[in-house]
């Protein structure tokens, strides 16, 4: 058995499940709990499932990938009602061992997993990454904004693509520098890297990266005229009035719709894509920089935003779809 944290949502003693208790357990991705971004999204929507369903949860943290298959077989021995993969990594681990055990239901985030026992979670990063880019091309003063991933796979590149697309829907000639952790948990090497991209002229860095993110918020905090854009969960008060806003992905949406369809007898089956039209997808409310973006930008901003969702916009998921991707005539 891999070394592991075990985690019940909510306090007190642990005295196991009730009779006809929805039972729901997660194996995290080695960001684990605290990463302020994925997996505490994820974790979000469990504890919101135990609050609004009465279900009994039990997470497992997984410190390195080496644990995935071991976490995953401990919870399948525990017959839980579902059992939920964070993370694109998992995908060959559970698809082992969906296989070797048909009766159990699975869940994976970001990850297409093609096993009948097993419902594929995927968002379209592609929408908010867009309107994080349109918003950093309108706020940069340098005509000049970066993009740090955390590994260069293409789950990333679709923040990346549409970043970039969002940008130049904006500003045409914005230089957007690009650069990769090859990591999601390496912090100091997030902060190395946005301190790169700082110092070579970037004023805005959008961090798609788990928790390599906070390091991108270190190396902004003494940066005047820098801000950077957080992701996955609302970072903005990391770093209050240096993170212009988040491009939040509801994972915590999706986790609890599972569990919401599981615990009223109608479990999601295939492939589930959520997106900007389905709330899962957005930025924050700003509530730090407001002031800085202004009324004009903001009005400018959810002239996209109506594009996108009505279909007059369709922001590039791939390096590919970008070079194709042209300015559209709002």
């Amino acid at each position: 058995m891999a070394v592991c944290a075990f985690v019940f949502a909510g306090c007190g003693h642990h005295h196991g499940p009730a009779p006809g208790q929805t039972t729901l357990g997660m194996v995290t991705d080695v960001g684990g709990l605290g990463d302020r971004s994925f997996n505490d999204s994820a974790y979000r929507g469990l504890v919101r499932a135990k609050t609004q369903l009465g279900a009994y949860v039990q997470v497992l943290q997984s410190r390195s990938a080496a644990d995935y298959q071991p976490n995953l077989i401990a919870l399948t021995s525990l017959h839980y009602d579902m059992i939920y993969a964070i993370g694109f990594l998992m995908g060959l681990d559970l698809d082992s061992v969906a296989k070797q055990n048909p009766a159990q239901q699975y869940a994976i985030i970001d990850a297409v997993v093609d096993d009948p026992n097993v419902v594929s979670i995927t968002f379209r990063e592609q929408d908010g990454s867009f309107l994080a880019g349109a918003l950093a091309a309108m706020v940069s003063k340098t005509h000049h904004i970066a993009f740090l991933g955390g590994q260069d796979i293409p789950l990333i590149r679709k923040f990346e693509a549409g970043y970039i697309a969002g940008a130049r829907e904006v500003d045409p000639s914005i230089r957007v520098d690009v650069k990769y952790a090859g990591s999601f948990d390496d912090v100091a090497a997030g902060q190395e890297l946005s301190d790169v991209l700082f110092n070579g002229g970037a004023d805005i860095i959008y961090a798609a990266a788990g928790k390599v993110g906070l390091g991108t918020a270190d190396a902004v905090k003494s940066r005047e005229g820098c801000y950077m854009i957080g992701v996955d969960s609302d970072q903005d008060g990391l770093v209050p009035g240096k993170i212009l806003t988040s491009m939040v992905k509801k994972v915590d949406v999706a986790v609890f719709d599972v569990a919401q369809a599981l615990h009223d007898g109608k479990p999601m089956r295939g492939h589930v894509v959520f997106g900007l039209r389905d709330g899962a997808i957005g930025l924050t409310d700003f509530a730090y920089t407001k002031a800085a973006i202004g009324p004009k930008n903001l009005a400018r901003l959810q002239r996209i935003e109506t594009a996108i969702v009505n279909g007059a916009i369709t922001p590039p998921d791939s390096r590919e779809a970008l070079a194709a991707f042209k300015p559209v005539a709002l």
